[in-house]
């Protein structure tokens, strides 16, 4: 027999894609499927970027980009932070194909195998696939739903550190929580780095959506007032959500640290380059979409509200209200979330129609964590949002008497 790689047992299958062969057999069948499971906005994307792709782009010869970025994309990305009031120059910015690589680069740029990264958990759970991959482990802090998800006590993270330890990964606005972290948060991890030797990642593609007019604290702004931290500081953004541009692909990684950057530039060399039209239009969005980002925010905000306003009149879930980005953990009243999402796709109909959710089991690294939980996308329109998350609310209802069923040991489930 052929051998593979030793990790077939590692990199893990994605708890949010890996029921899709349920919903789409659920919709072979006619049924309509909400998907509350993954983060793809419906909100339309930036006329200015479509308008690029359709009548602008005009070249003979679709070449390659220089691996470091298109310039117009380069130079409108820090236009982007300099609006914001953040000290980022184009020497700080490599484009990259998606956040997803800007992360994988600076994985492999700071540690080598077997080195580690401490991760609050509920963690994105890309995040453990990118560390498989990339031959690290990832050593979680848990935070809960009952204090908002937010980090605990520094003692509790130092407490992770070794000789093994080469970073700390935070996304903030937290997927999938919801959570944003205050300044006094993010100081803390920007201190725990510095004084141990750290790096600190942080992931802000959802920087843009903050509610209920929260104060939003980026990494960056330490420069300002703790300028010996600079080295220790990294930045992922992306275009996915930010402008509703999931499938172009377009992410950056930011730093000021500039070893760190001689070697991701080497990283992305040997890639070759980032898809060169996908960047000339989004360099349009980050020149020109400050108020679409303002318009997006408050209509997510509003789909919170509204998920929100069902979600805290049922006493048999818990659940804390998100305050950025769009997403929201819930613990349910059932034994295993994963059964019950599968149930959902082949069993569960109302009136021709199901809901598709995330089990968050595969958001925890530490064992037996998340088994009852489900992480919840609210980029649907309001009117969507109350049918499908009505719909769940009886699904919920019907499953409960169901394992009631299964656990007093009868045959008969109706």
């Amino acid at each position: 027999m052929l051998r593979i790689s030793t990790r077939t047992n590692t990199v893990p299958y994605s708890p949010i894609r890996k029921l899709m062969p349920f919903a789409n057999a659920a919709k072979a069948e006619g049924v309509n499927v909400y998907h509350l499971n993954i983060g793809q906005p419906d909100i339309k994307t930036p006329d200015v970027v479509l308008d690029y792709l359709k009548n602008t782009f005009d070249k003979d010869i679709i070449r390659y980009s220089p691996s470091g970025g298109e310039e117009p994309l380069v130079n409108a990305i820090k236009n982007y932070y300099s609006r914001r009031k953040m000290d980022v120059d184009s020497s700080d910015i490599l484009v990259t194909n998606g956040g997803s690589e800007a992360i994988i680069f600076a994985i492999l740029a700071i540690a080598e195998p077997d080195e580690e990264f401490i991760v609050p958990e509920p963690v994105y759970t890309n995040y453990v696939g990118f560390a498989a991959m990339c031959g690290v482990k990832l050593i979680p802090v848990t935070t809960y739903a009952e204090k908002g998800f937010h980090l605990p006590k520094r003692e509790r993270i130092e407490a992770k550190i070794n000789l093994k330890t080469r970073g700390i990964i935070i996304c903030n606005p937290n997927n999938p929580t919801g959570a944003v972290y205050s300044h006094d948060e993010m100081e803390m991890i920007v201190d725990i780095a510095y004084r141990n030797k750290l790096f600190v990642i942080s992931d802000e593609v959802y920087g843009d959506f903050i509610f209920d007019e929260k104060k939003y604290t980026h990494l960056f702004d330490f420069y300002k007032n703790m300028p010996e931290v600079k080295n220790n500081l990294i930045v992922i953004d992306s275009v996915s959500k930010k402008y509703s541009s999931c499938g172009a692909r377009i992410g950056a990684v930011i730093t000021k640290n500039k070893s760190l950057m001689d070697l991701m530039i080497r990283f992305a060399q040997a890639r070759l380059c980032v898809p060169m039209i996908e960047q000339l239009a989004m360099a349009e969005a980050f020149d020109n979409c400050d108020e679409y980002l303002i318009h997006s925010k408050e209509e997510y905000q509003v789909r919170r509200d509204t998920v929100w306003e069902l979600l805290s009149h049922r006493d048999d879930i818990v659940v804390q209200k998100p305050e950025g980005a769009f997403y929201c953990m819930i613990r349910l009243p059932i034994r295993d979330a994963e059964v019950f999402a599968k149930w959902l796709l082949t069993d569960f109909r109302k009136d021709g129609e199901t809901v598709m959710i995330a089990p968050a089991k595969g958001f925890y690294i530490s064992p037996g964590m998340g088994h009852n939980e489900i992480r919840l996308a609210y980029v649907l329109n309001s009117e969507k949002l109350k049918k499908s998350v009505t719909l769940l609310f009886e699904a919920i209802d019907k499953y409960k008497k169901i394992e009631q069923i299964l656990i007093s040991g009868s045959k008969t489930i109706s």
